[in-house]
C-alpha cells in the first residue's frame, strides 16, 4: 500500500514524497480513511508507530477543502510540551506550502508570544490541557469552530491527572464533532473515559494490546542497588552506544547519576521538570545532535522525545506503574529499526516485575551482568506477601487478571 491509494490530497502526498515517505505504516493505513469517512476512532499506538501522521494527515487533507476563518478547526491535546513541540513540528513539515497554520501552546513558555500567534489566525492547534485553557480563560483562543479533537496519549494524559482540565476543555468545544483518542495502552480506566468523548467509535489495535514492541530485545540484569551507577558507567564506557536514553524515577536521583557519570568524564546531562523550559530545550538539542551520549530522564520529562534511531533505553529501575514500562522502551525500536531495553533489577522490584509480566503476558529473563553479579549473602529485604495474597494474586493472574494497582 502506498500513500497515493489513501486518497489524500496530490498537494499533501508531494509534501510526503519530498520528506521520504511513501508507505503508510500500519496504524496509518487502518487509520487515516476512516478518519476521512467522518469516523470517531479509539486507537492504540504504540510509541514510533506514526501516529502523529495517523491523525494529522487525514484532518490536513479535510482542512484544504475548508476557506479559513481564522479560528482553530482542530484541536491536538497532549500531556507534555516536549511531545506538545514535536507533534507542532510534525504537522509544519506535513502542511508545508499548504496556508495551513498552526500553533502550539504548552506552559513553562511566555503566554504573550503564543496570543499574537493565536491572533494571525490558527487552523490547528496542539495544546497541552493546562496551557490551553489558560488561553480560554482569557479568551485568546475559541474553540467554538471545532470540527475536529485529538488525544494523544490519553493513557499518560490521565496517569497525569489530567482528566478534569480534560473534563473542562470538552465544555468548551461542540459537541459536534469529530473526536480521536490514541493511547499506547488500554486499560478500563481508559475505556471509561472514551464513552464521554466518543460517539459510537472505530477501534484500531494495529499490535497485541499493551505488548512491547517486536522489535525491541529486552534485556533485564539482577545487580545490587548500590553498584547500578557502575553497571551504567561500565555500560556507557564499553559498549560505544551513540545514544542512550537513562530512566530514573526522581528528578534528585537523576541529577545525582548525571553528575557523578560527569564526573566520570562521560558527556551525561539530566532531563526533568524542574529544569527550565530553555535549559530543556538546550539539553534535548544537545542530545540529539550527538553531543551528549546519555540522558537521565524522568517518566514525565521523557513523554514526547522523539529521536531518530535511539539504540538503547536503560531503566535504573521499574517504574511504578507497569504501564510506563511500555512508555519507556517505546523510545527505541522505532519506525522498524531494532532497539534495545535493559532494566536494572533487584529484588525490591520482585512484585513490579510480577505486575509487568502479566500487563506484557510475556517472561522477561533475568540474567547477571559479568563482574557485577548481586551479593546472595544479603539480607533480602524486598516486601513479602501473605500466602493468602500469594494465593489471590497467583489466581488472577491465570485467568489474565491486572493485578496493577491504581495511582
Amino acid at each position: 500500500m502506498s500513500f497515493a491509494s489513501l486518497n489524500l490530497d496530490a498537494r499533501l502526498l508531494a509534501n510526503l514524497q519530498h520528506l521520504g515517505f511513501n508507505t503508510p505504516t500500519d496504524i496509518q493505513a487502518s487509520a487515516i480513511p476512516l478518519v476521512l469517512a467522518g469516523k470517531d476512532l479509539m486507537a492504540g499506538a504504540k510509541t514510533g508507530s506514526g501516529k502523529t501522521a495517523a491523525f494529522s494527515l487525514p484532518v490536513i487533507n479535510q482542512l484544504l477543502g475548508i476557506q479559513s476563518d481564522g479560528k482553530p478547526k482542530a484541536l491536538v491535546l497532549v500531556p507534555t510540551r516536549e511531545l506538545a513541540q514535536q507533534v507542532q513540528e510534525n504537522i509544519s513539515q506535513y502542511a508545508q506550502g499548504l496556508s495551513i497554520r498552526s500553533v502550539c501552546l504548552y506552559g513553562g513558555a511566555a503566554f504573550e508570544p503564543q496570543q499574537q500567534l493565536l491572533a494571525k489566525g490558527a487552523d490547528i492547534v496542539v495544546a497541552t490541557p493546562g496551557r490551553l485553557l489558560d488561553h480560554v480563560r482569557k479568551h485568546t483562543v475559541d474553540l467554538r469552530g471545532l470540527n475536529w479533537l485529538v488525544l494523544d496519549e490519553a493513557d499518560r494524559m490521565l496517569d497525569m491527572g489530567f482528566k478534569d482540565e480534560i473534563q473542562m476543555v470538552l465544555r468548551k468545544v461542540p459537541k459536534q464533532r469529530q473526536t480521536m483518542l490514541f493511547s499506547a495502552t488500554f486499560d478500563d480506566s481508559i475505556f471509561r473515559f472514551s464513552k464521554s468523548l466518543l460517539s459510537s467509535p472505530a477501534l484500531v489495535e494495529v499490535d497485541k494490546r499493551n505488548a512491547g514492541n517486536q522489535d525491541i530485545e529486552q534485556q533485564v540484569y539482577e545487580v545490587d542497588d548500590d553498584r547500578k551507577a557502575a553497571l551504567l558507567n561500565h555500560l556507557l564506557s564499553h559498549k560505544g552506544w551513540p545514544q542512550v536514553l537513562v530512566f530514573s524515577r526522581t528528578k534528585q536521583s537523576a541529577d545525582k547519576l548525571a553528575q557523578d557519570l560527569a564526573g566520570k568524564g562521560l558527556k551525561v546531562k539530566a532531563f526533568h521538570g524542574d529544569l527550565s523550559q530553555k535549559a530543556r530545550d538546550t539539553v534535548l538539542s544537545e542530545f540529539k545532535s550527538g553531543e551528549l551520549q546519555a540522558l537521565i530522564a524522568t517518566d514525565v520529562a521523557a513523554r514526547g522525545l522523539d529521536i531518530d534511531e535511539l539504540p538503547v533505553v536503560i531503566n535504573m529501575e521499574l517504574p511504578f506503574v507497569a504501564e510506563d514500562y511500555v512508555h519507556r522502551i517505546g523510545r527505541t525500536g522505532r519506525a522498524g529499526n531494532k532497539g534495545l531495553a535493559i532494566t536494572f533489577f533487584t529484588n525490591k522490584d520482585a512484585r513490579a516485575m510480577e505486575e509487568l509480566e502479566v500487563l506484557l503476558d510475556t517472561r522477561l529473563p533475568r540474567q547477571w551482568y559479568p563482574g557485577f553479579e548481586p551479593d546472595l549473602m544479603r539480607e533480602d529485604d524486598s516486601p513479602r506477601l501473605s500466602k493468602a495474597a500469594q494465593k489471590q494474586r497467583a489466581r488472577k493472574r491465570a485467568l489474565g487478571g491486572n493485578t496493577r494497582k491504581r495511582r
